[in-house]
């Protein structure tokens, strides 16, 4: 069997199984602090690793985190604005209670590879992007069959949008940028602009042009960097009804007819799309990975 951990700023989900259809038991829990945390999550695995029964892990981590392998903080998270968990070693926390192959990887990286391994339609896609709007922004690219590392990882939740003053003073809410994307379209953004949380905006609040605007912007700046084949759009945020449809059509005018698809005019429905999976994206990505890993250690 195989474990999949998507370990978020407010909850940890855990899960064991065959694979996405053969789920044998799952858990979640509040993100408290690191330890009391972490030795929930080994403390699900114990016994499948005591009767040699998981093959690996796959963990979908909150970031930022140290993905280089070469480095002495790898699987490390590391200048995260969660109070208590900066420089936490989740990856080696885990590795060794559990002593078993461990990937590791953003949050979004595994939805985005978990929407990309589970679904057929997906599967031959490339680049494939994944796109969560929710307590933050974070974007996950699949590359050539992998998930994109550099210096550390995509940190496309952070790319700078147009902000225009007059129609939107708000100043953003980003502790490092201010008014970057997540400072201004994240879920905690909408709250503070509006004094409320998303869910309980009604339908007609002059909210949801304004966000659908934000993130069409950001799309098409990926779409510019990128070239993905598909963009899924997930994350708390994206429920709310008709988004996906505004944000589409948002789309096709901020590109104007530059990019010359089809996909970008008359089949963007099919470009533009919910998570698959639902809000099990991140933790069937993380079991996808470790079921990756395990075929490539052979």
């Amino acid at each position: 069997m195989f474990g999949g951990i998507e370990s978020g700023g407010t909850k940890f989900v855990c899960a064991v199984g065959r694979d996405s259809n053969h789920i044998i038991k799952d858990i979640s829990f509040p993100t408290t602090n690191p330890d009391e945390t972490i030795q929930k999550a080994i403390a699900f695995f114990a016994p499948y690793a005591e009767s040699n029964e998981l093959m690996s892990v796959g963990i979908a981590s909150f970031g930022p985190v140290d993905l280089n392998p070469t480095s002495k903080t790898y699987g490390y998270i590391t200048t995260t604005p969660k109070a208590g968990w900066q420089q936490v070693d989740l990856y080696g926390e885990i590795q060794k209670a559990l002593n078993v192959p461990i990937a590791f990887d953003t949050d979004v990286n595994a939805a985005a590879f978990g929407e990309k391994y589970w679904i057929p339609e997906n599967q031959p896609l490339d680049p494939f992007l994944y796109i969560t709007v929710g307590t933050g922004i974070g974007v996950g690219a699949i590359i050539n069959g992998s998930p994109l590392h550099g210096l550390i990882h995509a940190e496309a939740g952070h790319i700078a949008v147009p902000h225009d003053w007059g129609k939107d003073p708000f100043p953003g809410v980003c502790p490092f940028h201010g008014d970057c994307l997540e400072g201004l379209a994240s879920g905690i953004s909408m709250n503070k602009r509006w004094g409320q949380s998303p869910e309980t905006l009604s339908d007609s609040h002059p909210a949801w042009d304004l966000e659908a605007e934000y993130i069409a912007l950001a799309l098409v700046n990926l779409i510019y960097a990128y070239s993905p084949q598909r963009i899924i759009l997930g994350g708390g945020v994206s429920q709310h009804p008709g988004f996906h449809q505004s944000v589409r059509q948002k789309v096709i005018k901020i590109n104007n007819g530059y990019v010359n698809s089809l996909f970008l005019s008359e089949k963007i429905d099919d470009y533009i799309l919910p998570p698959a999976l639902g809000n099990r994206s991140g933790v069937l990505g993380a079991i996808a990975m470790a079921i990756n890993l395990t075929a490539k250690e052979g």
